[in-house]
């Protein structure tokens, strides 16, 4: 069984702006705007709900960022003492036993004892290429 590691996505639209930015752009659009050419309420509601919607959109991200995190950690840890395939940095696959996890920045990181004794730390999770 091969596994594969999960990524977050970022939580930047495509403009790169948060809600924050965005809110404030159609605040100086409101302070600015022409007072014999008012926007129009349905142009104005219209704006407010995309602005809501992008909003709902970067929570889901964060979300579903989190629940990517969370099965990237439960992956890891279910590995431990098992006996895995993983390549190395030569694209050398090896063998060996998973002895511990790391955490950094909430990123896993295995340390794997090879069947010859060699200790291999910091192994990626995308390296594992077979569960035994």
């Amino acid at each position: 069984m091969a596994v594969s590691a999960v990524s977050a996505t970022s939580s930047a639209n495509a403009s790169g702006l948060d809600f924050k930015s965005l809110m404030q752009i159609i605040l100086q659009q409101l302070t600015y705007q022409d007072p014999l050419k008012p926007m129009d309420n349905f142009q104005f509601v219209s704006q407010m709900a995309q602005f809501s919607e992008l909003q709902q959109i970067q929570s889901l991200n964060t979300s579903i960022s989190t629940l990517l995190n969370t099965q990237s950690s439960l992956q890891a840890t279910g590995l431990l003492g098992k006996t895995v395939d993983f390549t190395t940095a030569g694209s050398t696959s090896t063998i060996g036993t998973v002895k511990s996890v790391t955490f950094s920045s909430g990123k896993p990181s295995l340390t794997i004892t090879t069947s010859g004794g060699q200790t291999v730390a910091n192994v990626d999770l995308s390296a594992i290429t077979q569960v035994q």
